[in-house]
């Protein structure tokens, strides 16, 4: 779901994802969130050892622990978004980013568009953009809708489709990608989109479905990642897609 429904636009467009991607995963938000995602499910009367199991197996398979919750509990994912997302402590672990607010208005708006794609819900979308100080420099914003309980999210092909067809764009290979999974930027270049990069802070420590690890250790030396360039600074963007940079 879009914010800011489009109408046919010639330019292509730039998709950012937003957390862990365009702030530092060392900020520490995925261990709190995972910290919280744990409590919800010991919450719903799970013992501890199989919430973690469902935590890790929801997020493995959906892409999101809340997609997983709500098709197999039936849960209320309003309700999770609340005690999960929305009590985290965003403003003590994120701060206004000059770098990447320089990195935003250096893009040639003449030529692209830029919009966040993001697994969370709008209000915490909004809030990281604002704290971050970019979010007058985003111009749409497709995010999961949790008030629909049959809500798409990244890797499903439906959400990267329903997003082309919010921001009205028509041919896929003129989308630009950049996402901290790399299931998820495989699943966009599976759907033709043209400029794909995964956003891979290699050696950071985080949380993913609810277990620490070390990013970039599922990646072996020389594996062939099918043409998607992997940065590890978004800044490092300006020399991966020069092209949408103003001269």
């Amino acid at each position: 779901m879009s914010l800011h429904p489009e109408q046919h636009d010639e330019r292509s467009i730039v998709w950012l994802d937003i957390d862990n991607t365009l702030y530092s995963a060392s900020a520490g938000i995925s261990h709190a969130m995972g910290t919280r995602i744990h409590a919800y499910f010991l919450g719903l009367g799970f013992p501890e050892e199989e919430a973690s199991k469902l935590h890790h197996r929801y997020y493995s398979q959906y892409g999101l622990a809340i997609r997983g919750l709500v098709r197999h509990h039936q849960i209320d994912p309003l309700d999770f978004d609340r005690k999960c997302d929305g009590s985290l402590p965003l403003e003590e672990l994120l701060s206004p980013d000059p770098v990447l607010r320089k990195l935003l208005e250096d893009i040639d708006r003449s030529k692209v568009r830029v919009w966040a794609l993001t697994n969370a819900y709008h209000t915490h979308a909004s809030r990281v953009l604002r704290i971050l100080g970019v979010d007058d420099l985003i111009e749409g914003l497709v995010f999961c809708n949790y008030s629909d309980p049959n809500f798409s999210c990244k890797p499903e092909a439906e959400f990267y489709q329903k997003a082309m067809e919010k921001a009205g764009v028509e041919d896929p290979s003129r989308c630009y990608f950049i996402d901290d999974s790399r299931t998820n930027v495989e699943a966009a270049r599976r759907l033709g989109w043209g400029h794909c990069v995964h956003f891979c802070e290699r050696g950071v420590l985080h949380v993913e479905g609810g277990r620490p690890k070390y990013i970039g250790s599922d990646i072996q030396e020389g594996e062939d990642l099918s043409g998607i360039d992997a940065v590890s600074k978004v800044d490092e963007l300006r020399s991966v897609w020069p092209e949408i940079f103003k001269q």
